[in-house]
């Protein structure tokens, strides 16, 4: 059994092959439409009468990928049955035709042979209608699951199967997050027919053009304000390859990953703050001063030939797919917890045979003494070195303060000594923090703003009353500091 497969060509009947106009006319084989749809079918109309359409399919399924297998599935018998079939689609068989792909994978599979034949693709007509050159580079995308990360704004881009104003809709929308709204763009209908029809709207207005059909795709010219692009990833990276190549920055080309280590610190606190704040517009800032931080140190790896910013993203990407198996995978998790418990577990099998001197060496030694505590303590609870309830914690703390009220009380002889017992009272309270789930860093991050923004609250009133702070009282400063707190609440 057997299935030719022909291509109705873009337009008209004039640009159809002769050998293609024998096979749709010569009626030695049953025929076959993927639709009647076609410029070269109405044309052929009187001609074409025993031919059977497939237009029906499309009303019995929601989803288009339900349609071309039911499609293929019919075909696939009717050529049983038949022994040999024609089966005609528009444009070329092998440009944009999901049921010719299907039918190929079949033929591959030795369920049917399939022959291509030709055809004329509409992508000529396309480039004739806008009057480009495709070596200047252009893509082709299908409408229906277009991928926003997918395109490419640099080149010629040629939308198809733009068939009804409901897809025409979604291609605006993907567009729009990367285009401006107006943002010219083309409508191309029916190319290389009689009927064409092209027209230059604004992008918002996509959506909008009464001509839309199934003969419809659309032509999005290439960006040349390169502004336009700047949030785009490859945009960044090519700053900051400029910045450090030899016509670029002269501070930023003499950065090296040690020198910039003070300026990462930097940023991350700024982020907090800016996140303690619930500033969005300052977090947007923040977030692009850390991710500035990291693109350097990239770069400073792909200028020392020792790695690339695609390797950072590979990485961490393989890391995160990896060790969610649950969402990735077929592994099912009840909660949050059991989700930190695989996460553990795939981290050893990942280390193999690698032995730790110590379970805490994974902590970094640069973190802030009190997430260091925190990591520490939460690290070692895992194995079973921990208070058995908060209770004990509790306990622990009132002892780690009665030490040191007892250095106190004998005159601070050794200052390093009552350092280190006001730091197990710290460390203590920490312990208490991890039973009630509090973050340390961010509880007392969150106390500084707190006496930030009242201190300032108490400064602004003594600067409207012309009393200077030195001269106002411990009373009158308490009072307005309890005012503040009222404002804060309300």
């Amino acid at each position: 059994m057997k299935i030719i497969v022909i291509g109705l060509g873009a337009g008209d009947l004039e640009q159809l092959p002769f050998g293609i106009y024998q096979l749709l006319t010569d009626h030695q084989l049953p025929l076959f439409l993927r639709t009647k749809h076609h410029p070269v079918v109405e044309q052929l109309s009187t001609k074409l009468q025993n031919a059977q359409s497939f237009d029906h399919v499309y009303e019995m399924h929601e989803q288009f990928d339900d349609v071309y297998e039911d499609i293929v599935s019919q075909l696939v018998k009717l050529a049983k049955d038949n022994g040999e079939i024609v089966y005609a689609v528009p444009g070329h068989p092998l440009v944009a035709e999901k049921t010719v792909q299907l039918l190929l994978k079949r033929h591959h599979n030795g369920e049917v042979e399939v022959e291509i034949k030709g055809g004329q693709s509409f992508i000529d007509d396309m480039l004739t209608a806008v009057q480009i050159d495709p070596i200047e580079g252009f893509q082709f995308v299908d409408a229906i699951g277009m991928q926003r990360e997918e395109l490419s704004y640099r080149q010629h881009m040629f939308i198809c199967q733009v068939y009804d104003h409901m897809v025409a809709s979604e291609v605006k929308l993907t567009l729009m997050d990367d285009l401006p709204y107006d943002y010219p763009v083309f409508i191309v209908t029916a190319a290389g027919s009689k009927d064409e029809v092209v027209k230059e709207v604004p992008l918002y207005e996509l959506d909008r053009h009464v001509q839309i059909n199934n003969l419809t795709s659309v032509y999005v010219p290439p960006v040349k304000e390169e502004e336009l692009l700047y949030h785009q990833f490859s945009s960044l990276r090519s700053v900051i390859a400029e910045l450090r190549g030899p016509n670029g920055c002269p501070w930023d080309r003499k950065q090296t990953h040690h020198s910039l280590k003070r300026y990462l610190i930097e940023e991350c606190y700024e982020l907090l703050e800016a996140i303690e704040n619930e500033d969005i517009d300052h977090m947007i800032e923040e977030l692009g001063d850390v991710l500035l931080q990291i693109m350097l140190h990239a770069q400073i790896g792909e200028d020392d030939g020792l790695f690339t910013i695609d390797e950072v993203v590979r990485s961490v990407t393989s890391k995160m797919i990896r060790r969610h198996p649950h969402v990735f995978g077929e592994v099912s998790v009840d909660d949050a917890e059991e989700v930190v418990s695989n996460w553990e577990e795939i981290k050893k099998v990942e280390k193999g045979n690698q032995q730790e001197e110590s379970i805490l060496d994974s902590i970094a030694s640069s973190l802030p003494a009190l997430t260091k505590a925190y990591k520490l303590q939460k690290k070692a609870a895992k194995v079973g070195f921990d208070w058995t309830n908060v209770n004990d914690a509790w306990k622990k703390v009132h002892e780690e303060i009665s030490e040191f009220e007892t250095e106190i009380r004998e005159g601070l002889q050794d200052k390093r000594k009552v350092e280190k017992e006001f730091g197990d009272i710290l460390f203590a309270f920490i312990n208490i923090a991890r039973f009630y789930d509090i973050e340390p860093e961010t509880a007392l991050s969150t106390t500084n703003h707190k006496f930030l923004t009242r201190f300032q609250y108490i400064e602004a009133k003594a600067r409207e009353t012309g009393t200077p702070l030195t001269e106002m009282s411990l009373e009158e400063m308490d009072r307005l500091w309890e005012e503040a707190k009222r404002l804060e609440e309300e």
